[in-house]
């Protein structure tokens, strides 16, 4: 019950901030009815576990994302220096770095991570790898990408 209510809060947290709408009763019971459906939906398939609904990951992951934030900024400076140089130092590279979380929520997380990171992009998963494209030379630090799996894993808790 009690992983169904959290998911029901962050849907509803969810719909508010993407439709906007906060003052057309309408809309609003509208969105009440889909997130509802979507509880629904959700427990009747049996995903409201602790891995459909990470619960404990909660504290952990918002000061992650603050974190992630900050890099997101960092590449982007990156990036947007790349884009207006006379001669882009433009070198490209494809290179593995290993996966140590333990959940798919975990492993869905660093991907994603690599992906919203501008100059990088998650191109593949290769049993215990995700292979990365870069932009640049500097952008294909496999210790840094490292990095962000570790804090990833951090986020999971300690192993049960």
């Amino acid at each position: 019950m009690g992983r169904s209510l959290l998911l029901g809060l962050a849907l509803a947290a969810i719909w508010l901030l993407m439709s906007g709408y906060f003052d057309d009763v309408k809309l609003l019971s509208f969105g009440a009815a889909s997130v509802a459906l979507c509880v629904f939906l959700a427990n009747r398939g049996r995903v409201v576990d602790a891995e459909g609904v990470p619960a404990g990951m909660i504290p952990r992951i918002l000061f992650y994302w603050l974190w992630l934030l900050v890099e997101i900024a960092k590449a982007n400076i990156q990036v947007g220096r790349e884009a207006i140089a006379i001669k882009p130092a433009l070198s490209p590279k494809i290179f593995r770095v290993r996966m140590t979380q333990r959940t798919n929520a975990g492993r869905a997380t660093f991907a994603n991570s690599i992906t919203l990171t501008p100059g990088t992009v998650s191109i593949a998963l290769e049993d215990d790898f995700i292979v990365v494209h870069s932009l640049t030379e500097e952008m294909a630090d496999e210790a840094a990408h490292a990095d962000v799996g570790a804090r990833v894993a951090a986020t999971e808790g300690p192993a049960p």
